[in-house]
């Protein structure tokens, strides 16, 4: 559980998890592991349509959890059992404390419930005296070390086998062997004492049943049944979008948990509860069975147009599994209580904004969550709406405030790139272009990579020099170049016209274009990010042109997906802004898929040495987009190497890298290491950040690895 109070605090704990080499040897083994898992689990199966459906499913059900709640009430009480609404965490607390006062409960077993844990439960049941157990084995190992869970599915993923050979080592006050099926065979010794002893079960619910008044749980170890079956009294805590209305909506949901969650086709147990069972030692021989529904600010998110989806979350960990900030510093620091990008959404929601302002930041929006997630949630985009939502409470730092009306103000922003080339000179390497001696502003956190100076010429001010003039052209497009390949990078929109010439594109570079408006987006400046939207839509009229293509990866997922959204509230710019998005194409399918180039275009010789690529997070995932480019290379003779995690994040993230560095080099170090592993000499990819990430850090490091746009190896490969 993060504690930090400020952004400086919050970058110390994760440095200090960054520091801890079991933990990042383990995350990495995991990391691995789980993607291949995952792939062969979701073989056979039409994983898209199957999320459709779930996500379909869960709205329907959101839509209406208060009848749903009172048709599941009923139904459950005609079976015996006590249903409960609770309106908060607290209220929640006090009525399971005020069930084991009523029932002479002094012992209490528990199996895993993340809603417990968002409750704070434990501690409030020790501070009625009451003995509390956590039974499921991660659970009770990070219980004993009093710590909360680092993961929703694998609580103590944490740990080495050696600190737990210790920890029971303390417990049993014997010495243990550090051997797993050992360690296991202490925990079951330990535990089944405590299922014995104890007078009340307390578990969660993976769903509640409408149409039968039944609860569902879904798990590996066995310990949900021994807690909700031994104990006179069982008390089932979940949050109200738990309710399902029929059976077969949770089988559907079942169909994907434990694939996503652990790479299993099917958990161990799925246990379903309907109505108090027979129980010698309880009133009338029946169970005592309460079910306590936890709102929280459910039924209020409910209503939002925006973040109810939030609700379809089946808790299946799968958003951390994937995401390479987690793989990094662990749950204890990618999450407050909740973990994951989904931990970084519910931690505001349920446990507040302070608890979650500096941990909506640690999002690099690589998407990889909203890919693996199976309740179909934009995970990525509702961190950065969060993020903005704190920005508005609690007041816009000073650079983001000073970014966004640079930003908004096109003419003052070109304005002061163009004069940029003027201040650099005294920290220019001339032999390089690179700014060799950093300005104190970035300070050493920034020295994992050689940052790019501006140059001399932007490409706007080159264009009516080496603008193609084309006869009966087949297609007319408009260029959309972004402000880095515009002014940093303008010889990566030279090649990309280079390669286009002579296919019968007629191009065109409207001079009204200006930052796609991600970085405001990244910085929660969600009002000047949508004026920049608007003066691109305004500027590149979507009627005159049969494509916008864009170099950039990122430029072109935030044009596509964003701008419709953005600009939806304005009668007169939503249908241009959604023409507009559906004219947005990436440089590799236009090139690939729609002018058809192939082998023929290049020169037969092949490429000396291997080329590698990297698949940039808004291409592969933004976009959908993963063999143009790979074919790309191979048509055009260079000898493709393919390297590990070719989609992983290469840790820039645009400002992500300037606010946290130290995450950011780690993450390069990955992708530059899997890259050298495959022999490669060069290194291209579709996206002018990952090349300013990519390149700068090879050049830190001495790699002799040649970086490019692949617009430039294509164009150095053109008959």
């Amino acid at each position: 559980m993060q504690d930090a109070t400020t952004l400086t605090e919050y970058k110390n704990q994760c440095q200090e998890a960054l520091d801890d080499e079991f933990l990042r040897k383990a995350m990495d083994a995991f990391a691995k592991a789980y993607r291949t898992n995952r792939v062969n689990a979701f073989a056979g199966i039409n994983e898209k349509a199957l999320i459709a459906e779930i996500a379909a499913a869960k709205d329907g059900a959101i839509s209406h959890l208060p009848e749903l709640y009172e048709e599941f009430r009923v139904k459950a009480e005609l079976a015996g059992v006590h249903v409960h609404l609770a309106k908060t965490a607290a209220e929640a607390n006090e009525i399971i404390c005020q069930i084991a006062k009523d029932n002479g409960c002094r012992k209490i077993v528990k199996s895993k419930s993340m809603t417990a844990e968002e409750t704070l439960l434990n501690h409030r049941l020790e501070a009625d005296g009451l003995e509390v157990t956590e039974t499921d084995l991660g659970e009770w190992i990070i219980q004993l070390r009093h710590e909360g869970p680092s993961h929703m599915v694998m609580p103590a993923i944490h740990l080495s086998r050696y600190q737990v050979a210790d920890l029971f080592t303390d417990v049993t006050k014997k010495q243990q062997d550090s051997d797993i099926e050992k360690l296991v065979k202490v925990a079951r010794r330990e535990l089944r004492a405590k299922y014995i002893e104890a007078d009340m079960g307390i578990s969660g619910a993976n769903f509640a049943v409408v149409e039968t008044g039944a609860i569902g749980l879904v798990t590996n170890e066995g310990n949900a049944r021994l807690v909700t079956t031994l104990p006179r009294v069982h008390v089932a805590l979940c949050g109200v979008d738990k309710l399902t209305p029929t059976l077969h909506d949770a089988l559907r949901i079942i169909k994907a948990l434990p694939r996503n969650a652990t790479g299993q086709a099917i958990t161990s147990y799925v246990t379903w509860i309907t109505g108090a069972n027979a129980c010698a030692t309880g009133p009338e021989g029946k169970k005592e069975y309460h079910i306590v529904f936890l709102d929280n600010g459910r039924l209020a998110m409910a209503q939002d147009p925006d973040f109810r989806q939030i609700l379809r979350c089946v808790r299946c960990g799968a958003c951390a599994n994937v995401c390479p900030v987690y793989r990094l510093v662990g749950g204890h620091r990618m999450g407050h209580i909740y973990i994951g990008a989904i931990g970084l959404l519910l931690t505001y929601f349920f446990h507040g904004r302070d608890k979650a302002k500096n941990l909506v930041q640690n999002c690099i929006n690589c998407g990889a969550c909203k890919e693996a997630c199976v309740a179909g949630i934009d995970l990525p985009r509702l961190i950065k709406k969060v993020h903005a939502r704190i920005q508005d409470e609690d007041g816009h730092a000073l650079p983001s405030v000073l970014l966004g009306k640079v930003m908004s103000n096109r003419k003052l922003f070109h304005t002061l790139l163009k004069t940029a080339k003027w201040g650099q000179k005294p920290i220019k390497d001339g032999s390089t272009g690179y700014i060799r001696h950093l300005p104190m502003i970035f300070g050493k956190e920034q020295d994992f990579r050689a940052l790019p100076v501006v140059a001399d010429k932007a490409f706007r001010d080159e264009w009516p020099e080496i603008r193609p003039n084309v006869d009966n052209p087949s297609y007319r497009v408009a260029l959309f170049s972004g402000c880095v390949q515009d002014f940093v990078y303008p010889e990566q929109m030279k090649a990309g016209v280079r390669v286009m010439d002579g296919h019968g594109v007629e191009m065109e570079y409207p001079m009204g274009q200006s930052c796609c408006g991600l970085p405001l987006v990244m910085m929660g400046e969600s009002g000047p990010a949508r004026d920049v939207a608007e003066q691109n839509v305004k500027a590149i009229d979507p009627a005159k042109f049969d494509y916008i293509i864009t170099l950039c990866a990122s430029c072109a997922s935030h044009l596509k997906h964003t701008y419709p959204r953005m600009l939806a509230d304005d009668p007169q710019l939503a249908g241009m802004a959604s023409v507009f998005a559906e004219k947005v194409i990436d440089f590799s399918s236009f090139v690939y898929d729609v002018l058809g180039v192939d082998k023929n275009d290049f020169r037969e010789e092949g490429g000396q040495g291997k080329t590698a690529y990297h698949s940039p997070c808004h291409l592969c995932r933004g976009l959908g987009v993963t063999e143009a480019p790979r074919q790309l290379l191979r048509q055009s003779g260079l000898n493709y190497a393919p390297s590990a995690e070719e989609d992983v994040c290469c840790g820039f993230g645009g400002t992500f890298s300037m606010k946290f560095p130290q995450e950011s080099r780690e993450l390069l170090h990955k992708k530059l290491d899997n890259v050298k592993a495959s022999g490669a000499v060069e290194l291209v990819t579709d996206c002018p950040g990952c090349v300013m990430q990519l390149r700068g850090g090879t050049d830190v490091r001495k790699d002799g690895l040649r970086v490019r746009h692949i617009a430039e190896a294509l164009a150095d490969r053109k008959k």
